[in-house]
């Protein structure tokens, strides 16, 4: 509820992908720009922000569900506001104010940063406003942002996507890839490790497509290159790439570049051939395997994980037996599984020979047995090993009760770990020894070889000691546009940008 100072309180509901996480980071400041203030635990919020995913079929579902949980709320809640944002958004339009009437705004994926202007407006016009742009107006990375991170970010190198996937809507949703200017990129990074910022993740629904708008067919591998080159920075990482554009200058900058940390997300979707040629991805699974090989070859402790789409329509038995024969080779340090659903919109939901949901099932299920098998083997080869771990916030839900820290190995390995007698803080680096593994973490049960102070612990400890300025409180009309104060994110979740 609003504060005692009167300012409205504000919530943001994220589903979907790391695009999705980075939008909300921006639609939090535009909001606080705009005078709102973070919501509470207690009491309801007012305003909520629903930023949505369209890219499976219970996002729907979702959605109007959570909005049915809001009506009773908003009839009691005098002056509450709900808007719903992102790649449902831009799908469903007017249909969500039709279903959900109580809805105040429905803004698409290309306009985020006109939310605050039409909040206003719905609350002196006293109706829906409903605006739905096709193109991008304003690169969202010029925007005010809020992360919840003090120590680690994401960084956006492109938005939009020039596949034809045709399980995926994204394209039709985010638009053709544009691509930031290199320097624009790095002085975003170069602003961010001035903060504190020790670890930024580049971000773009096909991310190692970038430079197809720039006419550089090397433009990513530079660009890793020279983010490397900031002073401060000690963890890059990117997310995700498409095999089709996965190219050898890619593989010797990561490998030549000491901060660019031996991780890679490579969406499979599929092992056979047959099935990749019907999803119009433009490889299939030895030119896939290939490039494992070359990553490993130049990077022999990478962790390269996954996304794969168990029951695309068509899909047999020796369909997916090539799947299982892909992830046996590939050995994904693990693995997103997705049972198929259909999206209105794309031509596989029209495709003949959908998948029975039985089929479907037994199908993910021996998938899954097996990726937690060889996910178990491949982290039983890190007992032993010495990692220097970046202590993360709020990545270990049992940390309390067993007296452990959490934080991520420099391959993105989730490693638990004994507290150190001296004080740590997020953003620091603490030295251990693996000594257990389980498929999907890792534990140190020793104590901790060495406990490194950061910049970024700095940071963290800044900000828990600061309060945060109350603003003016909520102004009218739309918020001024320019390069934000303070910039994105905290630890990526894992899985591919919207589906790639």
């Amino acid at each position: 509820m609003s504060g005692e100072s009167g300012l409205k309180s504000y919530k943001v509901v994220t589903h979907g992908c790391q695009m999705n996480v980075h939008d909300s980071e921006r639609l939090s400041g535009l909001l606080e720009e705009a005078g709102y203030v973070k919501a509470g635990p207690e009491g309801d919020p007012d305003l909520v922000v629903f930023n949505t995913c369209a890219v499976r079929e219970n996002a729907d579902n979702k959605l109007y569900g959570n909005l049915g949980q809001l009506a009773p709320v908003k009839t009691r809640h005098k002056g509450m506001q709900i808007a719903v944002g992102g790649c449902l958004a831009q799908k469903d339009r007017d249909s969500i104010v039709t279903r959900a009437p109580w809805v105040d705004v429905v803004f698409g994926t290309h306009n985020i940063g006109h939310l605050p202007a039409l909040l206003e407006r719905a609350a002196i016009e006293k109706k829906a406003q409903v605006e739905i742009l096709e193109s991008l107006e304003t690169f969202p990375s010029t925007l005010p942002t809020r992360r919840d991170s003090a120590y680690a970010a994401w960084v956006s190198i492109s938005v939009g996507c020039n596949n034809t996937c045709t399980f995926c809507i994204v394209p039709a949703l985010r638009g053709k890839e544009e691509d930031r200017r290199p320097g624009d990129v790095l002085a975003e990074i170069e602003a961010l490790v001035d903060e504190g910022v020790i670890e930024v993740t580049l971000l773009g629904q096909n991310v190692n497509a970038y430079g197809s708008d720039l006419g550089d067919r090397e433009a990513f591998s530079k660009l890793l290159r020279a983010a490397g080159q900031v002073e401060g920075l000690e963890r890059i990482r990117f997310t995700s790439p498409h095999p089709r554009d996965f190219t050898d200058d890619v593989i010797a900058a990561m490998a030549e570049t000491p901060t660019v940390m031996h991780q890679l997300h490579m969406p499979l979707q599929s092992g056979s051939d047959r099935v990749l040629k019907a999803m119009r991805r433009s490889y299939r699974q030895e030119r896939f395997l290939g490039i494992i090989r070359k990553v490993r070859e130049a990077m022999p402790d990478a962790a390269i994980s996954t996304d794969i789409i168990v029951g695309f329509p068509g899909e047999t038995e020796e369909d997916f037996e090539e799947t299982m024969h892909t992830v046996r080779e590939a050995r994904f340090t693990n693995a997103f599984t997705f049972q198929y659903s259909k999206r209105p919109g794309t031509p596989a939901a029209e495709m003949e020979d959908q998948v029975p949901k039985e089929v479907v099932q037994a199908r993910y299920d021996r998938l899954i047995a097996l990726q937690e098998e060889i996910s178990w083997e491949e982290n039983k080869k890190q007992v032993g090993r010495t990692l220097e771990i970046l202590v993360a916030e709020g990545e270990g839900k049992k940390d309390d009760r067993t007296r452990r820290l959490s934080g991520r190995a420099p391959d993105n390995r989730l490693v638990h770990f004994g507290k150190p007698d001296e004080p740590v803080r997020p953003g620091d680096m603490v030295t251990v020894e693996i000594t257990y593994a389980a498929p999907h973490h890792l534990l140190a049960e020793g104590p901790a070889l060495s406990v490194r102070r950061t910049r970024a612990g700095d940071a963290w400890e800044k900000r828990q000691a600061k309060p945060a300025a109350k603003p003016a409180g909520v102004m009218l009309g739309l918020p001024s546009i320019g390069a934000p104060a303070a910039l994105p994110l905290a630890a990526p979740a894992g899985g591919a940008c919207c589906g790639d």
